[in-house]
């Protein structure tokens, strides 16, 4: 498969995507002609090598007659179904600009029809949206994942006036993606850039398992201080994972000055957040405290949440995060038949094939209250019930 992944360390804007895009291989030429057949006057995309911070990085910048018009999201779309552009990038274009429009009426509180675009609405910025979605096709990528994004920090001044950073727009786009912490005084993820993100990534969260075979490396407008100012594209093809493995999160926080009973509640919280594994560690922190490690394992889709708990829940100034790669048993559900009723269980394959039961707890606590017999007595019986044939071909 087809895969690009998106190294947001300086955020993304429309033109950082195009700069990358062209210097991942796509052919200028055909950008223009797809951004030509808009029917924007004089409108062309300009490419040069440039330097950020000492890296090497390819700038677009769109050329275009000045215009005083702001659009509506309909004729936008008119513009781009009356283009050269193919069906599927046409596909991809139009929803790009409806997440937009549907960012901008949610936040004026007003329909997306009656949208009334400003700067996203400037020809610069439809074909920096047309672009990426031609340039992508161009690229035949199958598969977009990109590193969580920062927005940057202070404010920034647009049609409406001077807002925080994160604008309104470019938050709304921005929910349900993970965002990464900016001291950076300046807009690093502008709308447009937010839109293509949320609309062409699939996933976010680390590289992931790839051959790559091209980077490309778009530079924004700005020259920071702090960190060059550029977006990688990075494309390959994917390396399959062997059966069984996959990435998730481990969270940690230490603990010196919460009660038991609020850690026990916090950890209730996070498995009803989707964690995959909770559990505390007896530490030794500063000024000879005893304390408390909690760690959580989770699938990346839920960090944000499980992250927001910790902080909510907890004393924790901050909380530790990586990714770790993980080999699980294939499994399915399983229930044995015992002389005080069935029991639940999963059934778990080894490499060899030969599969392992193991019982659920609460199935044999049930039955152990209920026939007033030892626990142990229903585990030994549970596991004794188990016969192996009858899950072959199963699994």
């Amino acid at each position: 498969m087809r895969v690009a992944y998106l190294d947001c360390a300086s955020g993304i804007s429309g033109d950082m995507t195009l700069g990358a895009l062209v210097d991942a291989g796509v052919d200028l030429g055909e950008l223009n002609a797809a951004v030509g057949s808009l029917g924007l006057p004089g409108c062309r995309l300009v490419a040069e090598e440039v330097r950020k911070q000492g890296f090497r990085a390819t700038q677009v910048t769109v050329q275009y007659e000045p215009e005083h018009t702001h659009r509506h999201l309909g004729t936008i779309l008119a513009m781009i179904d009356g283009s050269r552009l193919s069906a599927a990038q046409k596909d991809v274009a139009g929803r790009i600009f409806r997440r937009l429009a549907e960012a901008e009426a949610k936040v004026h509180g007003t329909t997306v029809e009656k949208v009334h675009f400003h700067e996203v609405g400037a020809a610069d910025s439809i074909a920096d949206i047309v672009g990426a979605a031609v340039g992508f096709d161009l690229l035949g990528v199958e598969r977009v994942v990109a590193s969580p994004v920062p927005t940057g920090s202070g404010k920034v001044r647009i049609a409406h006036g001077l807002l925080s950073i994160p604008a309104p727009a470019t938050a709304e786009l921005l929910c349900g993606i993970p965002l990464a912490p900016s001291a950076v005084q300046v807009e690093l993820t502008t709308p447009t850039g937010a839109a293509i993100l949320a609309t062409l990534a699939d996933d976010f969260g680390p590289l992931p398992a790839m051959t790559i075979q091209r980077i490309g490396c778009g530079a924004g407008r700005r020259d920071l201080d702090e960190q060059p100012n550029i977006l990688r594209l990075m494309v390959g093809t994917s390396v399959e994972q062997p059966p069984g493995e996959d990435q998730v999160w481990v969270l940690e926080t230490n603990l010196d000055d919460l009660t038991g009973e609020m850690i026990g509640y916090c950890t209730a919280r996070l498995w009803e957040a989707g964690a995959l594994d909770v559990f505390t560690t007896a530490i030794q922190m500063k000024k000879n405290r005893p304390g408390v490690m909690v760690s959580v394992l989770c699938p990346a889709e839920t960090v944000g949440a499980i992250e927001a708990i910790l902080f909510e829940e907890t004393t924790t100034l901050g909380v530790r995060r990586r990714p770790v790669s993980r080999h699980v048993l294939a499994r399915r559900p399983h229930c044995v038949r015992t002389p005080w009723g069935p029991v639940e269980g999963k059934v778990a394959w080894l490499a060899d094939g030969v599969p392992r039961f193991g019982c659920e707890f609460e199935s044999c606590r049930k039955i152990a209250q209920e026939y007033g017999v030892a626990l142990r007595a229903v585990y030994e019986a549970a596991l004794k019930a188990f016969d192996p044939a009858t899950v072959d071909g199963e699994r």
